[in-house]
């Protein structure tokens, strides 16, 4: 029988072996941990669509964010549940609103972790869109000076970067134009450039309390159905400042995510979202997936495909589980 000179099993027969020659490599530095504020203090409440996750106060936040760091995880991302919402989102740019009091104490305790903001007004909002109302419609550029706003006080309280989610046009150059006249150009910008209208969030907004009261967001989120879309909306983005670029969920556009690095020149980020995050967890409690097996497997198709950084919920037990 002949066999060709060159037999792929030889290098995988051991696991030092596929060691040497992996081709991608996950690490913890790829990570970041989305945590949600809420008011209160000693507040660590589950979240009943996401378990594992919590409603954490800033006192409880805090320990959460020093856990996180002492994992090895370089970043969080902050979203935040207001005391009080109304149709302008005003608690989202107020001083001493949740994500700027989060923000202040985390810098404060662990300094060296990089905290992010999220920056939309969806969960501040009593409608629940991600911009000014008027009319029945969401007014884009009515929205803009707010949504600088809101990234202006996450900086101004001490946030180390900040991510526009609400795909507003425009809203990357509103923002930049905001913190550079402030004195803050040293703050850099994670646009969630090609963020999809999809069904995957729905534990989140169940998390954030920020569904939509009439309507959706299929006006100003992008239809799944497209690519060459996302390209243009990644290329408006950049012009406009932005540093890293999210293709966001992760894992129905993962050639997305791939097309996006190939094209542009900046750190692409993809984001593991909640309905990826509870598929996982509901089959591995019901015995049918190995958790470890396949939240590795899958954070590291996300960085094959072209990621540079993950957003994702399993973040602390992906770091313990790549130290093993």
């Amino acid at each position: 029988m002949y066999f060709p000179d060159y037999r792929p099993r030889r290098l995988r027969r051991t696991e030092n072996l596929r060691r040497m020659i992996r081709e991608t490599a996950l690490s913890v530095d790829d990570l970041i941990y989305p945590l949600f504020a809420v008011p209160g203090t000693g507040v660590r409440e589950p979240i009943s669509s996401m378990p594992g996750q919590y409603h954490l106060s800033v006192d409880k936040l805090v320990e959460e964010t020093a856990a996180a760091k002492d994992l090895g995880i370089p970043a969080v991302l902050l979203f935040g549940l207001p005391e009080t919402k109304d149709e302008l989102g005003s608690f989202a740019y107020y001083p001493d609103g949740i994500v700027q009091r989060a923000v202040a104490a985390i810098k404060k305790s662990v300094p060296d972790i990089i905290v992010i903001t999220d920056v939309c007004l969806c969960d501040y909002t009593s409608h629940g869109h991600c911009g000014l109302v008027k009319d029945g419609e969401v007014d884009n550029d009515a929205t803009l000076e707010l949504l600088a706003r809101v990234a202006l006080s996450h900086a101004e309280a001490g946030a180390d970067m900040v991510a526009p989610s609400d795909m507003m046009d425009g809203r990357v150059a509103e923002i930049r134009g905001a913190l550079d006249d402030a004195g803050y150009s040293h703050i850099p910008i994670m646009s969630y450039a090609a963020k999809y209208a999809s069904a995957f969030y729905g534990p989140f907004r169940e998390a954030a309390q920020s569904a939509p009261a009439f309507g959706d967001r299929r006006g100003y989120q992008m239809d799944p159905a497209n690519a060459e879309e996302a390209l243009r909306e990644v290329a408006l983005d950049i012009g406009e400042g932005a540093d890293i670029i999210m293709v966001k969920p992760a894992l129905p556009f993962l050639d997305v995510v791939s097309r996006v690095k190939q094209e542009f020149d900046r750190p692409v980020a993809a984001y593991n979202v909640s309905g990826e995050y509870v598929m996982v967890k509901a089959a591995a409690e019901k015995g049918w997936l190995d958790e470890k097996g396949v939240v590795l497997e899958v954070l590291t198709g996300i960085k094959r495909a072209g990621a540079d950084i993950i957003l994702t919920y399993f973040a602390p037990d992906a770091a313990r589980w790549l130290k093993d």
